[in-house]
């Protein structure tokens, strides 16, 4: 019997296939290689999705191994962020305030999965930014407009506390608020101007009043005090003193006389009743 007729490949083509193959080989080892490995950069956590499902694990920082093609790793940052808006209230009284407030916060990265899953990406949007208007709205309403002025301490306090509780229901941990201003409608401002004025017109005729009463203590003070030195003298006077007096005059005169009689035509001479009784 006669073989049948094979055409036979040159051996330069199954050379090829091999290498080809290998080639295939190298990439999808090195494919699987890349996607089962991943890096969670400083400052973020990784979220895994498993087929889409957000799973309890939460990557740290550094190398991470993961079933590839299977499961996903998002990032989200830790790091403490920084929101600021200019926001428009109402106060107690019905004034129209205009703030400006800056807040700093973090994720909590232990919870990250949890935020992701239930607001995605955009929290910053959906929920920090909201939370911050409506914090502002509903404390500023608890006060007057002067009052968010003159407590401005205890108004960023309240604030914060509404604030924290908002975001710390999504895992997001509120770390400092700063209300930089209050702005009010130039009527109320220029109502606050007149009114300071009024306050210090009438402090200052108070302590005017309280000056001219002080001035006038003073006065009937000093009144009484003279009058008292003149009556305790007037009980002091004697015949004796008003003597004494008169001879210490009349020894003084002496000690300034030049030895001269005076050219007086009549008349007492002087120092003629010296030592006399």
């Amino acid at each position: 019997m006669s073989e049948p007729n094979v055409t036979k490949l040159p051996s330069r083509f199954g050379g090829g296939f091999k290498t080809i193959a290998a080639i295939i080989v190298v990439i999808l080892i090195a494919a699987l290689s890349f996607e089962s490995f991943t890096i969670i950069q400083a400052g973020n956590r990784g979220v895994v999705l498993q087929l889409g499902a957000v799973q309890d694990k939460v990557f740290d920082e550094g190398l991470h191994f993961k079933m590839p093609f299977i499961q996903n790793v998002i990032p989200m940052e830790v790091r403490v962020q920084k929101a600021e808006s200019s926001q428009t209230s109402a106060s107690r009284d019905l004034q129209t305030v205009s703030t400006t407030i800056a807040v700093n916060y973090h994720i909590d990265g232990n919870f990250a999965n949890k935020l992701y899953q239930q607001v995605g990406i955009d929290y910053v949007g959906r929920i920090v930014d909201p939370a911050i208007a409506e914090s502002l709205k509903a404390v500023t309403a608890q006060y007057t407009a002067e009052e968010l002025i003159s407590k401005r301490p205890e108004v960023s306090a309240k604030v914060k506390e509404v604030l924290n509780q908002k975001l710390s229901a999504y895992h997001i941990l509120l770390d400092e608020i700063n209300i930089r201003e209050f702005n009010f409608s130039d009527e109320y401002n220029k109502a606050i101007e007149a009114k300071q004025v009024a306050e210090q017109q009438a402090l200052k005729s108070k302590l005017d009043l309280e000056r001219i009463k002080i001035e006038k203590e003073q006065e009937i003070t000093k009144a009484q005090a003279q009058a008292e030195a003149l009556r305790l003298q007037k009980q002091e006077v004697t015949p004796e003193l008003i003597q004494l007096r008169q001879i210490e005059a009349q020894l003084e005169a002496i000690r300034k006389w030049d030895g001269k009689l005076p050219s007086v035509t009549g008349g007492a001479t002087p120092f003629i009743n010296v030592g006399q009784k």
